[in-house]
């Protein structure tokens, strides 16, 4: 048996997401989440950084359930480090 569901009556699924923070030279941090290359934010400490993260992956989750776009799963970073001569 089937029921029309509103969109109000719709409950919100949780999502966890990856944030890579990067320290900046004159202070605070710059957050991306590699799952949504929208998401680049930043913030003058972690918290707040983290804090704009969430509100960011809120704001590009609603834009693509509205539009009917995939959300990607989460996408862990691999760090590395490479070595050049300049």
């Amino acid at each position: 048996m089937f029921r029309t569901v509103s969109k109000e009556n719709i409950v919100a699924a949780n999502y966890r997401f990856s944030v890579v923070l990067e320290p900046q030279e004159g202070g605070g941090f710059t957050a991306l989440v590699p799952a949504l290359p929208e998401v680049v934010t930043e913030g003058d400490t972690e918290a707040e950084a983290l804090a704009n993260a969430e509100e960011a992956i809120r704001a590009v989750l609603a834009f693509r359930r509205d539009r009917g776009l995939a959300i990607p799963a989460d996408m862990l970073p691999e760090v590395r480090q490479v070595t050049v001569a300049a």
